[in-house]
């Protein structure tokens, strides 16, 4: 599923089955809520923190996924083309780091 097609999926789920779109306030605090579940999960998987019993059930890529469903729909409701964005977010980060990171020791 390319980026456009799943704005579009995102879009036609929402009209036909969530009704409608929450407002964009919402969606915004939807999102920090989605990525700190994701952040606990990586903090347990990934970093020194324990796993308690309630996050044994939870599934990293389903919480990206949240993240991401969450992300498109606020793109969705303020006109942005995701496609395009990180289209140009690449260029952008291409131009202005193409030579940083390979000086940078701490990555060597």
């Amino acid at each position: 599923m390319t980026i456009e097609e799943a704005q579009a999926r995102v879009d036609e789920w929402i009209r036909t089955i969530g009704v409608k779109y929450f407002s964009e306030l919402t969606n915004t605090a939807i999102l920090m809520e989605e990525v700190g579940e994701l952040a606990r999960i990586m903090a347990r998987k990934y970093g020194d923190q324990s796993f308690k019993q309630s996050d044994l059930d939870k599934d990293l890529a389903d919480e990206m996924a949240d993240v991401l469903w969450v992300l498109i729909c606020l793109a969705n409701q303020t006109g942005v083309n995701l496609t395009e964005a990180l289209e140009k977010n690449i260029l952008k980060k291409t131009l202005r780091d193409s030579e940083r990171h390979k000086n940078n020791e701490k990555l060597q």
